[in-house]
């Protein structure tokens, strides 16, 4: 469902003629060395590969173009070994579209205090030549990453590790195909948005689907399959006693296995990488999926509820940016507070519909009423979320533009046991302070779904927006109210 080996990321260096044919080959070999040390540090997600040394407009722009073209290509790393002039990279900046990362960094660590010359100085000159490329980047207004430090530094590998997630999401996010199955929770206000705006802006495809489309795949289940789905759901979760062969709900847990087939199938036959429902359109259905929505975003499909197609992509996306890290990534909803003074939290939750990949064991297989949606008692994985920390980001539209919002959280055990509450939960308290985040959030419009992860940071959702030119807030120990509503002014 999400395979980071075909991808790429050019490296291209930047010099000029000035220096001479022999400092040009230097420039080149110390190119492939930095290259073929960021490889194989192993902190990198995706394969770099040296492109080229550029060394006049017409070279800048034919790499740059290259890299727009190719498939596989998911973005463009820039390292100024040289001095190199900025008129000439106008050219080929202005026009490219894949997301830039500009390395500001050098061959050596440290400065060969005893044999230091001219020559060295012309040939090492990283130091004014990453400014001559980041002045004509901000005068041209091309968005890019920054990352400073000698390229062996973990810190620098890291935040280029962080940027090439960033960038994989982003190539993903082209193209992206979202089924909305049924409308949106009717009179909702932020499960709505402009769907042709996304499309232009951040390449997301969203089209609608009756509830009968997808029942027909349901139908089409056969037999054989959904006892062989019954049997991998005793070998991968406690399954209650009720739900087991010869049991009195056994036959909901085999619809449940049927309407995993049947999303599984509906998906796969239209290449969907993100999905929604809703408990008000559930015609041909005979319980909401909520097993399988959980189980299809463990396989990294993106969800979102009742209809919010902009969570879902959300979801997606992160889910790409996680792959491979440890911690899980989910569609989630702040449900309810803990307003003691002695320590506030949040508890996320929502009816069925998270992801077991951020379980802090293995989750229970029950099966309970839901209350709403006049359907048959859902079957549903139950669990606790791990502690540690997390982040919570929300995707709004603003009314011409679009708005993300990522609060950073400590994500805590419960407090209590609680034998009564039937969902999938997380209980997390917000930085800097519940208080804070809360009005911050709310200020800033976000919405009460978002997308849920102990595997990223806040620096992989900024490097996002960045790529998407949206706008993007946070919410974290430094927040402080008043500034963070002039920021919003």
């Amino acid at each position: 469902m999400i395979d980071f080996a075909p991808l790429e990321a050019w490296f291209v260096t930047g010099s000029q003629h000035l220096y001479g044919p022999q400092a040009l080959e230097q420039v080149r070999a110390n190119s492939e060395a930095v290259v073929a040390g960021l490889n194989g540090s192993g902190a990198l997600p995706i394969r770099v590969v040296f492109k080229a040394v550029v060394t006049t407009p017409e070279e800048i722009s034919a790499a740059l173009r290259e890299a727009d073209a190719a498939a596989n290509c998911v973005g463009v790393i820039a390292w100024m070994h040289t001095f190199s002039p900025g008129k000439m990279w106008i050219g080929g900046l202005s026009r490219l579209r894949r997301p830039l990362c500009h390395l500001h960094t050098q061959l050596g660590r440290a400065i060969p205090w005893s044999t230091i010359d001219m020559d060295f100085m012309n040939l090492n000159q990283s130091a004014h030549g990453g400014r001559e490329f980041g002045h004509i980047c901000s005068r041209l207004g091309v968005e890019r990453k920054v990352v400073v430090g000698h390229w062996r530094e973990p810190a620098v590998q890291d935040r280029i590790a962080v940027w090439l997630r960033a960038t994989a999401a982003w190539h993903d996010s082209q193209g992206m195909r979202i089924a909305r199955i049924g409308d949106n929770m009717r009179q909702v206000a932020v499960t709505e948005g402009d769907k042709v705006e996304a499309e232009l802006r951040l390449g997301y495809a969203v089209n609608g689907y009756g509830p009968g489309d997808l029942a027909g795949h349901v139908e089409a289940a056969r037999e054989a399959a959904v006892d062989a789905l019954c049997e991998e759901y005793a070998a991968s979760y406690t399954v209650t006693e009720s739900l087991l062969p010869g049991g009195a709900r056994y036959a909901s847990l085999r619809e449940a296995a049927r309407i995993e087939l049947g999303l599984r199938s509906f998906l796969a036959e239209g290449g969907f990488h993100a999905f929604t429902d809703t408990f008000e359109n559930l015609h041909g259905l005979r319980q909401l999926p909520g097993l399988a929505a959980q189980r299809l975003m463990a396989d990294g499909y993106g969800f979102g509820a009742e209809g919010d197609w902009k969570h879902a992509a959300l979801v997606r996306s992160m889910k790409v940016m996680a792959h491979g890290l440890p911690g899980g990534t989910s569609f989630m909803e702040d449900y309810t507070y803990h307003l003691d003074p002695e320590g506030q939290a949040v508890l996320g939750a929502h009816m069925l519909e998270i992801c077991p990949t951020i379980a802090a064991g293995t989750p229970s297989c029950e099966v309970h009423p839901l209350g709403i949606g006049g359907r048959d008692d859902p079957v549903r994985l139950v669990f606790d979320a791990a502690p540690g920390p997390a982040v919570n980001a929300t995707l709004v539209d603003m009314g011409g533009r679009f708005r993300m919002v990522v609060s950073e959280v400590d994500v805590i055990e419960p407090l209590a046991a609680l034998p009564k509450l039937p969902v999938p939960r997380a209980l997390w308290k917000p930085r800097p302070d519940l208080r804070t985040a809360a009005a911050a959030w709310i200020h800033a419009g976000g919405a009460h779904h978002t997308g849920f992860s102990l595997a990223l940071t806040a620096e992989h959702l900024e490097d996002f927006a960045a790529m998407a030119r949206v706008e993007c807030l946070f919410i974290d120990a430094e927040t402080e109210l008043r500034r963070f509503r002039r920021e919003l002014r």
